[in-house]
């Protein structure tokens, strides 16, 4: 049996010890309810406010703009569901996003535009992935009384490629236009200031950098308003009503210290392994490409293009072999479909149904990605012979 390399890292990353022990403290020791005015209900309440402020340090924002939820996609969804509904009525009924997104914002984008809840535009960008800044301003000058929010992201899940934030936010500051920016794949790896940042809505999640699962986070400015989806309670200041998931807010909590100081010391900084797991792919495999290449992209990410092979049949093989990675969209009645933001890029369909997105953590070592190499070369090697 080959020892396991995981370089599914986007997918999710591994709890730390230090996360793990949090929680069980709070599941033994701490399980009051924080709504409670009791004592037990009040050292809950001081643990959720002690993580709000961990969260708040590795995000560079104020604690009280720091709202818990039950991960990225609910975030995603109540910033979008919650922008729109403060405006309904109103003239501002126009959501701007890509055809890039995760599909926490795409998905809720498409359901909100065939219920007729919004009009969406959908912003182009160029074939490396990058959202056409010029084509923002221009629907930015035409209808800022019309958008109530524009979404894009700030690094791709699948490919990578970072999004000039700035230059966005920017844009849509000078406009009137609040933006909201889901930076999962950003947030807990690299630096992040919110105060300095012109992002009016931030989401992020918890076990992309070695937290929990189930818990994220929406961080909103004063001047973001919307409309809470959860009601039923006065949790998180009335935006998001619900007993809060108390073992994975502290969980999250001591991910966001130890994501500090990860940072801090550069671990995820480095595009060394990944240059390195590409060009020894890419000189291994005939054919093989990088998808996003052309574009600044994350230094733990490479989605790599098998030409002529199956996604589906890589990543069975591979696992066999000891090596986990993932494709781009997820398995369905045994048919892996082509990956929608690669499509969306303009890669041939059979490019895409056989790309694979391999992402590293700041646990990958040297070692092991010299290993990933050798097994990916073998798996591509025995695919393509039973091709012929």
């Amino acid at each position: 049996m080959h020892d396991a390399i995981d370089l599914d890292a986007n997918a999710t990353t591994r709890p730390s010890a230090a996360v793990v022990a949090a929680m069980r403290e709070a599941l033994e020791a701490h399980w009051g309810n924080p709504s409670s005015v009791h004592r037990r209900g009040m050292e809950a309440r001081h643990r959720v406010d002690l993580a709000r402020e961990s969260v708040a340090k590795l995000l560079g924002c104020r604690s009280r703009e720091v709202l818990f939820t039950s991960g990225g996609t609910e975030s995603a969804n109540l910033a979008i569901r919650g922008v729109l509904d403060r405006f309904r009525g109103g003239p501002r009924r126009v959501l701007a996003t890509s055809r890039l997104e995760h599909s926490a914002v795409r998905e809720c984008a498409e359901h909100l535009e065939r219920r007729g809840e919004a009009e969406v535009v959908w912003l182009p960008h160029d074939a490396a992935g990058v959202v056409d800044l010029d084509a923002l301003e221009s629907l930015l000058g035409e209808r800022s009384q019309e958008i109530a929010l524009v979404s894009l992201m700030w690094a791709n899940n699948e490919t990578g490629v970072v999004a000039p934030v700035e230059a966005i936010g920017e844009r849509c500051r000078d406009a009137g236009v609040l933006f909201h920016c889901d930076a999962v794949q950003w947030a807990g790896r690299h630096p992040l200031e919110w105060s300095g940042t012109p992002v009016d809505l931030l989401t992020a999640s918890g076990h992309k950098f070695h937290g929990p699962k189930g818990v994220g986070v929406l961080v909103a400015r004063g001047s973001a308003r919307f409309e809470a989806q959860l009601v039923g309670g006065p949790q998180e200041r009335e935006r998001r009503g619900g007993t809060e998931n108390l073992p994975g807010i502290v969980g999250l909590g001591a991910a966001a210290e130890e994501a500090v100081r990860s940072i801090e010391a550069g671990r995820w900084s480095s595009s060394i392994l990944r240059d390195r797991l590409e060009a020894g792919v890419l000189a291994r495999c005939p054919g093989a490409v990088v998808n996003g290449a052309t574009a600044p992209r994350l230094p733990t990410t490479a989605n790599i293009a098998f030409p002529g092979l199956e996604a589906e049949a890589m990543l069975v093989v591979l696992s066999e072999s000891g090596v986990y990675a993932s494709a781009g969209a997820a398995c369905s009645s045994g048919s892996l479909d082509p990956s929608p933001v690669l499509l969306a890029m303009g890669i041939a369909p059979d490019v895409a149904h056989g790309s694979v997105r391999f992402s590293l953590s700041d646990l990958t070592t040297a070692a092991e990605i010299d290993e990933a190499i050798e097994r990916i070369a073998a798996a591509h090697a025995r695919l393509s012979r039973s091709m012929v």
